[in-house]
């Protein structure tokens, strides 16, 4: 068996390789990709001012990069409608959708974790600060 066995460590200076979830991460979990993928799973099909107030902090610029990032990945369609003013909609995908559990198990981590992650950064923050009187 090879060391790219499924449930072999994998060895090698490429991260990928290391772990097998790093394209995943990349691929969702960069900057603002997940907030349009939860606003679109969460309130269906949109168009890009609705998403864009509803991600009150995001550029119309960025928001369109991510957009047609995610739309080359499949996990959103881009629906044109030849209107007059021309429509264009946004909505998730089914293989977009398939991240939902995903996220729900995240956002029950948050919930039950976070605080303590914010304790660990104050003691760890507590522990850096020089002493006064040294």
């Amino acid at each position: 068996m090879s060391s790219s066995t499924i449930g072999q460590p994998r060895t090698g200076g490429d991260p990928e390789q290391a772990c097998p979830i790093a394209p995943v991460v990349d691929l969702v979990f960069s900057r603002w990709t997940t907030p349009i993928l939860w606003a679109l799973h969460e309130y269906g099909r949109q168009r890009f001012v609705e998403l864009e107030r509803r991600l009150v902090t995001i550029t119309p610029k960025v928001l369109t990069q991510r957009l047609r990032q995610l739309e080359r990945d499949g996990l959103v369609r881009r629906t044109y409608h030849a209107e007059v003013p021309p429509r264009v909609e946004y909505e998730i995908t089914e293989l977009g959708s398939s991240l939902a559990p995903l996220f729900a198990h995240l956002a029950q981590w948050s919930a039950g974790h976070l605080d303590r992650v914010e304790q660990a950064r104050q003691d760890y923050d507590a522990r850096q600060r020089p002493s006064r009187g040294r």
